[in-house]
């Protein structure tokens, strides 16, 4: 399956909701200030947000106006362009190239975390690089199993301490380890407790102050994971997240589980964080780098026009 198709099928759900659901708002009609309406509304649906929609719409009645678009059906190209100028060109993974790239990845329990490190850790190697994880979340002895599960299931090192051991250790013995064992990556497991937003920040504080003195410029990237099928509720989650810990880059997981794909518009409008990869199955290889223009086109054009 090539990458296009990949993002269809796993966006199905979203497009429906927002595609296919536009295509008979315009089927046979003239541009007019209804069909923004309405279209406003399907956006609305569609978890895009009040503002962000209110602005997409704007952006894509000037667009049309620009063509000279007379009819509505003539509408979904004009909105994967201006859609995919709003997301802004792809943002890549930070890489450190004197020494291993560490990556905490960081989000509420039920998010997609364990899983995300898996299919990150899956992907990286995929490409030749050595990849350790580190087991950092101890309050939860669940979640040691699991990366343990998914370090056997990719074939990668897990470094992990016993439950209620300190994360920043485990942090550091990862970061050593890598050294050590000349790998490229640390991607690193944490708590996602925010029902103690306070306790939260200290463990996150400390475990960015001990990668730092231990690799310069450690953590590299901080990746939110971010459950699509919450919509709107994921725009709260990555505004608590700011609070916490500077937040690098987005992951939303689930999207083939949900039509409300439309949360990556405010996520990147409304916090100024980049999407870096999205999850479109359960497979192995469904965790995909994000591609602003082919999320756009794959959410914008109903199934009957491609």
């Amino acid at each position: 399956m090539g990458l296009f198709e990949r993002f269809r099928k796993g966006l199905e759900k979203s497009r429906a909701a927002m595609a296919d659901r536009l295509l008979t708002v315009f089927r046979g009609r003239r541009l007019d200030d209804s069909v923004f309406e309405e279209m406003e509304e399907t956006l609305i649906l569609s978890d895009v947000g009040v503002d962000t929609a209110v602005e997409l719409v704007e952006a894509i009645r000037k667009e049309a106006r620009k063509r000279h678009i007379e009819r509505a059906e003539d509408l979904p190209e004009v909105m994967a362009d201006v859609m995919a100028e709003f997301l802004g060109p792809p943002v890549e993974m930070a890489e450190n190239p004197e020494g291993p790239t560490v990556v905490l990845v960081v989000g509420v329990n039920g998010a997609g975390k364990t899983t995300t490190i898996g299919k990150l850790a899956h992907a990286y190697k995929s490409q030749g690089k050595r990849v350790i994880l580190a087991a950092a979340d101890t309050f939860r002895a669940a979640a040691i199993d699991q990366l343990l599960i998914w370090g056997e299931r990719v074939g990668v090192d897990v470094v992990r301490q016993a439950q209620g051991a300190d994360p920043a250790a485990v942090v550091y013995d990862a970061i050593q380890a890598a050294k050590a064992r000349r790998c490229d990556l640390v991607i690193c497991d944490t708590a996602g407790r925010l029902q103690n937003k306070s306790h939260l920040m200290n463990e996150l504080s400390k475990i960015r102050k001990v990668a730092e003195r231990e690799l310069p410029g450690a953590p590299h990237e901080v990746l939110l994971v971010i459950d699509g099928t919450t919509g709107q509720n994921g725009l709260v989650q990555a505004r608590v997240f700011k609070e916490v810990v500077q937040v690098t880059g987005i992951v939303v997981t689930k999207l083939d589980g949900t039509a409300k794909g439309g949360i990556v518009f405010p996520i990147v409008r409304e916090e100024k964080i980049p999407v870096k990869w999205i999850g479109l199955g359960e497979g192995m290889d469904d965790l995909q780098p994000f591609d602003p223009r082919m999320f756009a086109e794959a959410i914008c054009r109903p199934e009957s026009r491609v």
